[in-house]
């Protein structure tokens, strides 16, 4: 049953990702080069929506969190790399399969090369575990336990900061 429910939820997923025209290159270039806010609206959007969600169950009793242990040097060096991808490519991951699925065959590049990537990165676990992956090794917090706040308090800041960016973004005309 579960894998019914990821079969439906990323199905409505990609609906989302193709009505919102986050699919489209124009709309990844002008992310990239801050020009178009379209992509990042989207995205803070789904933060909140999920954040909303997920501690709404977990405070119901439905789930349980299981967080990985936060590695400054695996974000650092993963945000860059992940960087580097999409400014090549002009798609993330999950638009080169939008793209992908809406006939843009550029997309198959970059899908190509995160499987390479992904199969490298499972080769080079082991020395990255003792090295990269340990710099910065925060454990496994939230935001929440950081600041000793509420999740609700932290969930509720979060959200009146991106409903003042989406402002600012309109205001700008972005």
């Amino acid at each position: 049953m579960s894998l019914l429910y990821g079969l439906i939820s990323g199905i409505l997923f990609g609906v989302l990702l193709q009505r919102a025209e986050v699919l489209r290159y124009d709309r990844q270039v002008g992310a990239l080069r801050l020009i178009d806010m379209t992509i990042f609206k989207f995205m803070l959007t789904a933060i909140m929506v999920a954040a909303v969600g997920i501690y709404a169950l977990k405070d119901m009793g439905l789930v349980a969190l299981s967080l990985k242990a936060t590695s400054l040097g695996g974000q650092i060096v993963g945000g860059t790399l992940f960087g580097i991808g999409w400014g090549l490519l002009g798609y993330c991951p999950g638009t080169a399969g939008g793209a992908l699925g809406e006939g843009r065959l550029d997309a198959a590049w970059g899908l190509l090369g995160m499987l390479a990537g992904g199969g490298v990165y499972a080769v080079i676990y082991p020395t990255l575990k003792t090295t990269v992956l340990g710099l910065g090794n925060l454990g496994k917090v939230t935001l929440p336990q950081m600041t000793g706040l509420s999740h609700w308090v932290v969930i509720a800041v979060m959200v009146i900061l991106f409903l003042a960016m989406f402002r600012l973004f309109e205001q700008k005309g972005l």
